[in-house]
Parts: C-alpha cells; structure tokens; sequence
C-alpha cells in the first residue's frame, strides 16, 4: 500500500470508529505496551507508516512518518556525523520515532541537551473526529498559546495519532570518555555532579548506583581532555562507554533485572538521597531516579510529593496499581480539556494515561 493510501486508510479508521463509538488502541511496533494503563480497544495499527519525507543535513532537521523504525533515523543521521540527542530509549529492537514522540522518551543526554519534546519542530496529527492537520514546521519558532507539536510529546496517544514528525538534530561529538569514581556515598556523589553543572564541563551523562559513580565526557578532544583531568576518576575505553549507556538507556544494566515494582521518582536534582528501602540507580545528575522496592505506593508518592517531584510506577507493578502520579484536580481539568477539544468522543487510548482520560 502507498503511504498516501496509509493516511487515508488511518484517516477512515478513526471516522467509522468514532462513529460508532469504538476505542482505538494506537499502536506501532508494540515495543512501549508496557508503559502506561493497559491498552483497550482495537487495533489502530501504524507500524506500516514508514519512510523519512526530508532529511536537511546542513538544516540539521529530518521529518518522517511516524511508524519509521527508530533504528532507520539514527542510520541515516550516523552515516553524516548527526545524532538525536535526547537520545531515545529503544526497549525493543523494532521502536518506533512514533512510539518515542508519543512517550517523550529520552535518555542519558536527557539533562545537559534537552527532553524528546523539546526538539519536536512539527507534527502531521490525525485527530479524534478524523481530521488531519499540520501543526509547526521545520523551524524552531516561539508560539502563543499551546505548541501542539510538542504537546503531543508524553500524550501516549491519548490527544491524536501523530502521522508525520519533524525534529531537530545536532552533531555527533567528536570525542567521548567515560569516567568512574569509586566509593562515593550517594550524598557525595550527588555533590559531585553538582559541581560539575557549575563548570564549562562537556558532561553529556552521569549515573550512580552501587556506590559507583559514572560520568560520561562528549565534546571535542580538547575540552575532554581538560576535563578529564578536572574530573579524576578511572577512564573506559570506547567500548564501555558506548556498551554501557546502552545498557542505562535501554535498561539492559543488572539494575533493572529485579522483579520487585520499578519506581521512576522525578524529583530536583539537588535533593538529598531519600529515606526509601530499596535500591537505587541515579540518572541525570539526580533529577531521575529509579528505585525497585516493595515499598508502598503511598509511601513512595508520598516521599517524591515532599520532594517538590513525582513518581511513576514503571514495571511489576500488581494488577490495578495506578501507575503515573494523581494530578491535583486543576491539572485533571486542563487534561480532560485537551482530551475533549481534539479527541471529543474519547476513542484514542482510552484511559492509557489516567482513567478519567
């Protein structure tokens, strides 16, 4: 089928779906089901969507369907020296640019580059009453009112189904260098990091957890050099670093292999290690950090909400578990507002983010 017939193949879906009142579950390559509420409702598959539309590499800008493997995109950007650099989690090889838009996903780079949503310069958007619309460009540009583009980015589908994305790109860094600290308490190692974020440091990643510590240097072989030996520390080999941050973005690392429920606190980077039993793996110079515990759920919001953060219950959670943090009841409106304004009959993801979405 030609991609043109595609969009109008899903434009018809979601017509007599909302016709008659049927829930669409949005899906692609089914590679991040097990974020979020389960799925209900049938199929609206679009892991056929594919194809890049326009890639400008001296624009620094590519766009292409949403269904486009993920591992396509970052093909074509390595062989002219580009990267993604919110540098998006996988968790499947088959991961979708839609898959990672709709969940904001990204990775190590996340802190010192910017989120996922951030560098969405534009959507195509096939919304809840069937109607496709075009929504920014391939420009960064300041809007008034919402940036729908990037309002799409963390909606889980609940809002439209993307079609098409544009994003911006960067340069891959010419140089990359891991470094491990050895027996650090996590107050000291949260110290640390901070005091790197006060200096003109290439840091492009960090992570704690087992009291080691790990910084990963990206830049220019210059400014690497200068601060690795500002940082001190063991130095990797290329092998490791690459190896390694995979094994953190894609949660590959033993951390992540434990069966107990897997908690994603979202919190100020600066607050102190918190007074949970469990264990515990730091990202992003502390603003993120995973906890498997059986602690709770109560206690465990609890603690984040003191903290001024939030705290997502992300795997083996038990059946029922609500799994993202409660809104405050503004926030709920606003939400149900959105909800209503592009998808009035409620069939896209019903209940994928909150149940009174």
């Amino acid at each position: 089928m030609q991609e043109q017939d595609i969009s109008v193949s899903l434009q018809e879906h979601v017509q007599e779906a909302m016709a008659s009142h049927i829930p669409l579950r949005v899906q692609g390559n089914g590679t991040k089901d097990f974020l979020g509420r389960p799925s209900q409702g049938e199929r609206l598959d679009i892991s056929e969507h594919q194809g890049i539309i326009n890639y400008e590499p001296t624009e620094l800008v590519i766009t292409a369907r949403t269904g486009t493997p993920l591992k396509d995109i970052e093909k074509i950007l390595s062989d002219y020296q580009q990267m993604t650099p919110f540098e998006p989690p996988y968790f499947g090889a088959n991961a979708t640019l839609g898959g990672t838009i709709a969940c904001n996903l990204s990775g190590p780079w996340r802190p010192y580059a910017g989120a996922a949503r951030d560098f969405v310069l534009g959507t195509r958007l096939l919304n809840g009453k069937g109607d496709i619309m075009n929504f920014g460009g391939e420009v960064m540009k300041n809007v008034a009112g919402y940036d729908v583009s990037r309002l799409m980015a963390g909606a889980m589908g609940t809002l439209g189904v993307m079609l098409e994305v544009s994003i911006k790109v960067l340069p891959k860094p010419e140089q990359e260098t891991t470094l491990i600290m050895h027996g650090p308490s996590g107050r000291a190692a949260l110290d640390l990091m901070h005091s790197w974020a006060r200096l003109p440091h290439p840091v492009s990643a960090t992570a704690y957890h087992d009291e080691q510590l790990y910084v990963r240097l990206s830049g220019t072989p210059d400014s690497v050099r200068v601060a690795r030996e500002l940082i001190g520390g063991e130095e990797q080999d290329e092998d490791f670093t690459r190896q390694f941050w995979q094994s953190i973005k894609n949660h590959q690392h033993d951390f992540f292999s434990s069966t107990d429920p897997l908690w994603r606190l979202s919190v100020a980077s600066d607050t102190r290690p918190m007074q949970l039993v469990g264990n515990w793996l730091y990202e992003w110079g502390g603003a993120q950090r995973w906890l498997s515990s059986t602690e709770s759920a109560e206690t465990i919001r609890k603690a984040a909400a003191e903290a001024g953060g939030h705290a997502t219950l992300y795997r083996n959670g038990a059946q029922g578990d609500e799994l993202f943090h409660p809104l405050a009841p503004g926030l709920m409106r606003i939400h149900q507002q959105l909800k209503k304004a592009f998808d009035p009959k409620g069939i896209l993801n019903p209940g994928r983010m909150y149940k009174e979405l």
